[in-house]
């Protein structure tokens, strides 16, 4: 490693560390995240139907698995994301398909512009500039409730009126099972106040992951001043039988798709998959 790239590791946050290591397209591309991936393009495109040449906020990109598949599709998409080398990722992404943008190009075609971004402060979009804003992995890291609702009230600033809002999260009777139970460290957890007594997951500053209820996010909502109109369970059981998902034929796993999809809004199972989508507009 250079000397300057010693430094600038220095200067980024531990967020920032974990994610310029992390690979989130390898785990879209696992069969547990095509199910998520499947499910939540699904209602991507159910609230796009009927939209004359929609613009799209990704805020949050990552490496722009959804911008780039929705530019790929037609859509004119813009990417914000925090970390600057998922940034560079986006880029050069879209460049190999022929689907970079630049800022000044304004005509509508399958795109992608990338900037570097807060999800707290989107001041360089104007009001009610998007018809679908995305934000899904900002709520994961954030564990303030202020920040939370912060990062809503500015999508809500930069959706327009009949706009819609999908925000991911992750659950909080997920990290129970799988970290608690699964992993055997429920003892530690309940030793340690990583707990509450009803086993809601209490955040700490050194955490990168923030776990929620569905009364939390309804919470967020209100304070917001934003509308649910669906939510749902964006690879349900899907996280816990990875091993069982991996075994199946394609014909099976198709078959499972179609399962879940079947049932992915059901509110009774809702809590314990692992990734919700909380599908919101504006409540004027």
């Amino acid at each position: 490693m250079r000397k300057d790239d010693k430094a600038l590791m220095k200067e980024m946050t531990p967020l920032e560390k974990y994610y310029n290591k992390f690979n989130e397209d390898k785990r879209l591309d696992t069969r547990h995240g095509r199910v998520e991936f499947i499910t939540t393009m699904k209602y991507i495109h159910e609230n796009l139907k009927g939209r004359d040449k929609p613009e799209i906020l990704d805020v949050g990109a990552g490496t722009g698995r959804y911008s780039i598949a929705l530019a790929e599709e037609g859509y004119r998409v813009t990417a914000v994301e925090l970390v600057q080398h998922n940034v560079g990722r986006i880029k050069q992404k879209a460049m190999n398909k022929g689907l970079w943008r630049e800022r000044t190009d304004a005509s509508y075609r399958g795109s992608v512009a990338a900037y570097k971004g807060n999800a707290l402060k989107l001041k360089r979009f104007d009001d009610a500039s998007f018809d679908m804003v995305l934000v899904f992995g900002p709520m994961y890291h954030l564990g303030d409730f202020e920040d939370r609702v912060k990062v809503l009230t500015e999508a809500k600033r930069v959706v327009k009126k009949d706009g819609v809002i999908l925000v991911a999260y992750i659950m909080n009777e997920y990290a129970v099972i799988s970290y608690g139970f699964k992993e055997r460290q429920i003892n530690k957890c309940i030793k340690e106040g990583m707990v509450t007594e009803d086993f809601h997951c209490v955040k700490d500053i050194s955490d990168l992951y923030y776990y929620v209820r569905l009364e939390d996010m309804e919470s967020f909502n209100r304070s917001a001043g934003l509308k649910r109109l669906k939510v749902i369970a964006a690879d349900g059981a899907a996280n816990y039988m990875r091993p069982v998902l991996n075994s199946l034929t394609e014909e099976e796993f198709n078959h499972f798709i179609t399962y879940h999809l079947s049932t992915c809004e059901r509110g009774d199972l809702m809590g314990a998959s692992a990734h919700t989508v909380d599908i919101l507009c504006r409540e004027d």
